[in-house]
């Protein structure tokens, strides 16, 4: 089994080693594998669930996220209550487990199965990744569905932000969430990252440019719609650079702007 872990724990921080140990125990032939994403970032979640959960993977694999703000009521939280927990089934028969938590399941309102809440105590434990959700977790991973409750109601997860900064990679590249080309392919354009500005040739390929240009165009993130359709996402790409340090690490939900 292929379990991936997506949290905003902080790269190497021991509450990853914690969680992990928690799930050796319980699912101790599962392959762990770690994606960090920032703190609170939820749409970096979203983007990162998206792309391992509709892409080709192993029939035997289910996806488990912990970002929990805790911000789905502004008033004082009794016991370290959080968001509910939910779990989304996809076509491919892969589980996705997470608390519903701002743009977390944005990606895949229109392309699961079924997003249904899961029972497991909402409050109890500070660390509820650790010591609550691998329970259910496991329990899914095994076919036992007894955990789920009733279905999300309509409206429960929100549409995800466009044309704003989605992800950055380890190499700098800005995926964002930009379906389109903004202008035919070759054009050299102004691009606007929240209040830094540079600009970028828009083209096929993100290396159809010269050392040192920076290029707006499909990247390596995107998958199959469950309608048949292919949606790509596009990225700010400075060869032999980082278009993150050209416009100032912008952090997960930026706006990317063609401007003139």
């Amino acid at each position: 089994m292929l379990l991936h872990l997506i949290a905003d724990y902080g790269l190497g921080d021991l509450a990853f080693a914690e969680v992990r140990q928690r799930l050796g125990m319980l699912l101790p032939d599962a392959a762990v594998v770690v994606t960090s994403v920032g703190p609170f970032d939820t749409l970096g979640a979203g983007f990162c669930i998206g792309q391992l959960a509709l892409n080709d993977g192993p029939q035997d694999m289910v996806l488990y996220a912990n970002i929990a703000p805790r911000q789905d009521q502004e008033d004082p939280r009794r016991d370290n209550a959080g968001e509910r927990l939910v779990a989304a089934r996809l076509p491919s028969g892969a589980w996705v487990v997470a608390p519903n938590a701002g743009y977390t399941f944005s990606f895949l309102r229109d392309e699961a199965e079924e997003l249904r809440e899961v029972e497991v105590p909402e409050s109890g434990s500070q660390f509820r990744s650790r010591d609550l959700f691998p329970d259910v977790v496991a329990r899914l991973a095994r076919g036992d569905v007894g955990p789920l409750g009733p279905p999300l109601p309509n409206g429960a997860v929100p549409a995800f932000p466009e044309r704003v900064v989605a992800y950055t990679d380890g190499y700098g590249n800005l995926k964002t969430t930009w379906t389109e080309l903004p202008a035919p392919p070759g054009t050299r354009v102004g691009i606007a990252v929240g209040d830094q500005r540079g600009f970028a040739v828009v083209s096929d390929g993100a290396f159809e440019v010269p050392v040192g240009e920076t290029s707006f165009a499909p990247g390596s993130s995107g998958w199959r719609r469950r309608s048949g359709g292919v949606v790509a996402f596009l990225e700010l790409f400075r060869r032999g650079s980082s278009a993150a340090a050209l416009f100032g690490h912008p952090p997960a939900g930026t706006p990317v702007e063609v401007v003139g």
